[in-house]
């Protein structure tokens, strides 16, 4: 039986690594490729090296990341500078980042012969949309170099797919929480920031009233989705992959329980964010399985 190979940029980072576990499962070889700058080497230590080699590498300033993805079947391009604040106060890094390290990917990826590569775009396109649920035709409204920069690389990775004919998918990824979510950035997801606050006994700080609402899909139900996107032909297609449904803060607040505090607004806060994910769930009988509050329950008892 023929064994996998796949490569995942930002690999040792939170969606990276669990996606790293579920590849390893089904028997493939992995190579990540990390320059941990935010990801942790303690996200891999329970793999065996003998499924798994990790090459510390920064994939903006590499020239050619080739003799990498020799041998390639799946391309996972995850690796990404992630936060909007610290993206305003510097968006030439996020640029550089972003932008070319995704070049620097597909050109690297043109050049073997893949099955499929995935880049994970960012709903964060959609800006403050209009619509509810966003589908993936609705208006594009960058607000923020962050978004500016996951954008474009999407467009990278499409211009790529019609022109050199590569089997590219680009997913526009809503809020993803689960195991190993990042708590402790001062930038972190609301749910990142509960858990750290719960753990160390402060209160949940709410931004605003609490009733804007996010769409949060957990990192196995992305995952699923991204194993059965490999098996499929889909290919040169966007996607939204969120959970389809919208939570307020409020209740996010509630399943977690104990004191709140609420705090001001913050500039660019996006009222309301739903993905319409009917587009996906045709494309490969898909659909989330994890509803929040098994989730988030979950997460409190890891």
């Amino acid at each position: 039986m023929k064994t996998f190979k796949s490569v995942i940029t930002g690999g040792a980072g939170f969606i990276g690594s669990n996606l790293t576990d579920h590849l390893i499962n089904i028997g493939h070889k992995v190579v990540i490729i990390d320059n941990f700058v935010s990801g942790k080497k303690s996200n891999l230590a329970h793999h065996k090296k003998k499924n798994l080699k990790i090459v510390n590498l920064d994939i903006s300033k590499c020239k050619s990341l080739v003799k990498y993805f020799k041998g390639a079947d799946y391309v996972f391009h995850l690796a990404a500078l992630a936060q909007v604040v610290p993206s305003i106060k510097n968006p030439k890094k996020y640029y550089k980042n972003n932008v070319i390290g995704t070049l620097n990917v597909v050109e690297a990826a043109k050049k073997v012969k893949i099955k499929k590569l995935i880049y994970a775009a960012s709903s964060s396109c959609y800006g403050a949309p209009r619509k509810l649920p966003t589908s993936e035709k609705d208006k594009i409204d960058l607000k923020h170099p962050y978004a500016i920069t996951k954008f474009i690389s999407e467009e990278i990775v499409m211009s790529y797919a019609s022109i050199f004919k590569m089997p590219n998918i680009s997913l526009r990824f809503f809020n993803v929480y689960g195991p190993r979510l990042d708590i402790l950035s001062q930038y972190s997801a609301v749910i990142g920031n509960f858990i750290w606050q719960t753990k160390n006994k402060k209160p949940l700080t709410i931004v605003g009233d609490g009733k804007q609402t996010r769409d949060f899909i957990h990192v196995d139900d992305l995952v699923s989705a991204l194993l059965k996107l490999i098996k499929s032909k889909s290919v040169n297609k966007i996607f939204n992959l969120g959970s389809g449904k919208r939570t307020s803060i409020n209740t996010i607040a509630k399943i977690f329980g104990g004191k709140k505090k609420f705090i001001p607004l913050r500039s660019g806060e996006v009222k309301n964010s739903q993905a319409s994910i009917l587009k996906i769930k045709k494309e490969i009988n898909w659909k989330p399985q994890i509803p929040i509050k098994e989730g988030i329950k979950k997460l409190l008892k890891s």
